[in-house]
Order: C-alpha cells, then sequence, then structure tokens
C-alpha cells in the first residue's frame, strides 16, 4: 500500500511538474491566436512567423553571444577552482570554496540588485551585453564547479605524476593526460553553463542594456495577446534544445566519470 502511495504521489509530482511544459507544443501547433481550450486545427505558422521577426533575431544573437562567453568564462574558472579544491591545500580552503558556491543558494533578484547597484552607483559602467556576461558568470561558476569537482576526484593522481616523472612540465601535463581525461566533465560544464544563461531572465532583466536577451524580450511580448501563439512556438523550440543540451551533459558527465574510472584501474595504459 505504502508503494502504491508513493507511485501516485510521484504520477501527481510529475504531472504538476510538467505539465505546463507540455502545453507548450500544444498551443504552439494550434492555429488558433487565442491561448485557450479546445483547439482549433493543427498549423506551422507561428513557427514561420518566428523568421520575420527581426528584432527576435536580434535577441536570440545577442542571447547567444552572451551564452558562449559565459560558458567559457565560467568553465576555466571552474577548472581553475575544481582543480585547486581537489588537488592542493591553503588556508581557509573550506571558507573560500563555500563563498565561491555562495550563489548557488542566494536569491536570483538580491544578486541582481546588487550587481545592478555595484555596476552602475559604484562602478559607473554602462549596461551593455557585457554586464550580463559578468552576472551570468558569477551564478554559472559554483554549476561548472560542482560538474568538475567529479571529474577532478575521480581522476588518478599517480598519472599526473607519472607523466612529471617522464620529463614533461606541469603544464604539458595538464595539457596532454588531465585535461584529456576530464574533457567530458569540461563539456557538460560548457553545455550545463550555456543552458543555464540562455534561459537565465532575472539578472538579464536588470543588467541588460539597449539589446536584451531572448528571454527579457519574450517577457516584452507577453503584453500583445496576438504575439502570444509565436511566443509558444519559440518556447517550445527553446523546451527541446534545453532537453537535448542537458541529455549530452549529462552524457559527458557519466561518461568522463566512466573514463576516469577506468584510467585508475588501468584502462588508461
Amino acid at each position: 500500500m505504502k508503494g502504491r502511495g508513493l507511485l501516485i504521489y510521484a504520477v501527481l509530482y510529475l504531472i504538476f511538474l510538467y505539465a505546463p511544459i507540455i502545453l507548450l507544443p500544444l498551443f504552439a501547433f494550434n492555429s488558433s491566436t487565442i491561448i485557450a481550450f479546445p483547439l482549433e486545427g493543427f498549423t506551422f505558422d507561428w513557427f514561420v512567423q518566428l523568421r520575420e521577426v527581426e528584432a527576435l533575431h536580434d535577441a536570440v544573437r545577442n542571447s547567444l553571444f552572451i551564452a558562449v562567453l559565459t560558458a567559457v568564462f565560467s568553465t576555466i574558472l571552474g577548472i581553475c577552482a575544481a582543480r585547486a579544491s581537489t588537488r592542493y591545500v591553503f588556508p581557509a580552503k573550506a571558507g573560500i570554496m563555500g563563498m565561491i558556491m555562495l550563489p548557488l543558494v542566494l536569491p536570483e533578484i538580491i544578486v541582481a540588485v546588487s550587481l545592478l547597484v555595484v555596476v552602475v552607483q559604484i562602478l559607473d559602467f554602462p549596461l551593455s551585453a557585457w554586464t550580463v556576461i559578468a552576472a551570468h558568470t558569477l551564478i554559472c561558476t559554483p554549476f561548472c564547479i560542482a560538474v568538475l569537482n567529479s571529474s577532478f576526484q575521480n581522476l588518478d593522481a599517480s598519472l599526473e605524476e607519472a607523466a612529471i616523472d617522464l620529463g614533461e612540465t606541469r603544464f604539458s601535463t595538464f595539457r596532454l593526460v588531465t585535461l584529456p581525461l576530464v574533457m567530458p566533465g569540461v563539456i557538460a560544464s560548457l553545455l550545463i553553463s550555456f543552458t543555464i544563461s540562455l534561459d537565465e531572465f532575472i539578472i538579464a532583466f536588470f543588467l541588460t542594456g539597449s539589446e536584451p536577451t531572448l528571454p527579457v524580450y519574450i517577457w516584452s511580448l507577453l503584453r500583445f495577446p496576438r504575439m502570444q501563439p509565436i511566443i509558444m512556438a519559440l518556447g517550445t523550440i527553446l523546451v527541446v534544445l534545453s532537453i537535448v543540451l542537458l541529455i549530452v551533459a549529462e552524457y559527458a558527465r557519466r561518461r568522463g566519470v566512466a573514463k576516469a574510472g577506468k584510467a585508475d584501474t588501468g584502462g588508461f595504459l
């Protein structure tokens, strides 16, 4: 009886969680401009109209630019922090790593307002894509560290020591031995931070300048009822893209763990 109750709870939870997402493609392919049941007919028109909105194309390009640079910067910082936390002992290590991971638990609205005050009032920088990149790097780096920590922890340190004993420098050892073994984790980190940056709204809303990101642009379209079916079509594409990226990231992460495990048991040799 307890098992059946748990199953019912799990099913209801999944329905509550994913039902709104399932509604996106339903209305995206619905021929009516009104987002309501019953559905009128099947159409691809809303997806075709996405090609005709130039402002949308600008927002997509802006979001891709921000997401790509955020993924690169966050992953580089994540590699450095994960490497330091798994290989070295230094004063106040636990406290430093805790402060780095703090953005994971801070409300985004607090982070956004704080960064807005710092950027505008203290630093006197103009709001632009670069302010959003800096803020997204701040919130994405902890996720990258969490992903990369497992990759570095599963890497046998004796492999690096053997390369150094054979005459390699620390940099060449990292480039030729360490980096290839943790590369699946690096790929997972890039994809996860890219997805987080691409979908993030609150910080981008506060820190974007005259060139809005895609989520901010979508929010601005909600004021126009005739544009809502197009938003549904765009949302459908974003959901599919996010799911694909997360699946690839998780596959890369698991592959990295398995690869590091094989190296620990001599599979690398």
